[in-house]
């Protein structure tokens, strides 16, 4: 397999071969084990990505397959303006050192980094790289893995709309990291403002739904029994006219992955959730009536 591990890293970015994480590895509680793990729609660069979030799912779960089903990156924003806090170092560091350890890691690029498209068969230092894959789940069921942007009429006949789409919802996921910086100081656990916004327009909710259809019926005609993408930040698992459905949302609203059990079980893991419960109080045990 040809390599890129030898192409330089720019000086303005810590190089995450050689740098210790900003944020060490912590444990608090049990360690989980799966055999496969999905994540997507992390879009690093941006001020929306959920960096802490996605860190501490790392140092909570271990897998032997890890599939980062694209917008890891977001070139679209750094284009515009660079950003790159040292917890997005950290997560690129988590990916790499599961990697070196021997953890399988496939990346499947999307529209975001499309800029790594044109690598498509290289190897990255241990990572790699596929305009999309195929994948057998222990109970051998074959499940074709896209971004999913290549289903998204918008982005096909209509880029600049896109791009328009793409300004409003950095707008809309500005707000969101006002809001829940608000909630953390308050002691509050995270809240996705523009998830409930997503999910109160009809449109929006008519899109989800006849993108999942259309996903569906592209894996059925590619005669696999299923697809897991990301691309519309709506974590999902269905069966559509009896092929299964997997979309495993995103890192800058809901915070999800999707899972594999090592006996081929599929879950959706909604992290903020899990979090949030592992920080409650604990009740205080009242003492028994006399």
């Amino acid at each position: 397999m040809a390599s890129i591990s030898t192409l330089p890293i720019p000086a303005r970015f810590p190089d995450p071969f050689t740098t210790d994480p900003h944020i060490p590895e912590r444990v608090i509680g049990e360690r989980r084990s799966y055999r496969t793990v999905w994540v997507s729609d992390i879009h690093l660069g941006t001020r929306g990505c959920n960096a802490p979030l996605l860190i501490d799912f790392f140092d909570h779960v271990d897998c032997e397959t890890l599939y980062l089903v694209g917008d890891i990156i977001d070139g679209w924003r750094l284009k515009k303006r660079h950003f790159w806090p040292p917890e997005h170092n950290d997560v690129v560091w988590r990916v790499l050192k599961r990697a070196k350890r021997g953890t399988r890691v496939v990346y499947v690029p999307g529209n975001h980094d499309e800029m790594v498209r044109p690598f498509d068969g290289f190897d990255f230092g241990g990572v790699e790289i596929r305009r999309e894959a195929i994948h057998e789940t222990a109970d051998g069921r074959k499940l074709l893995v896209v971004h999913g942007d290549e289903f998204d009429a918008v982005m096909l006949a209509h880029r600049w709309l896109a791009f328009v789409g793409d300004a409003a919802y950095t707008a809309l996921m500005k707000c969101n990291v006002v809001v829940n910086a608000i909630r953390s100081r308050l002691g509050l656990p995270y809240w996705s403002l523009s998830m409930v916004a997503k999910h109160k327009v009809k449109n929006a909710v008519q899109f989800i739904g006849r993108y999942e259809e259309v996903v569906a019926h592209a894996a059925r005609s590619r005669g696999v029994d299923g697809v897991v993408c990301g691309h519309i930040h709506s974590a999902e698992m269905r069966e559509i006219e009896g092929t299964e459905y997997y979309n495993d949302g995103d890192w800058v609203e809901g915070c999800t992955a999707l899972v594999e059990h090592h006996d081929g079980r599929m879950e959706i893991l909604h992290w903020a959730k899990e979090v949030a419960a592992r920080n409650a109080p604990t009740p205080l045990a009242l003492p028994a009536a006399a």
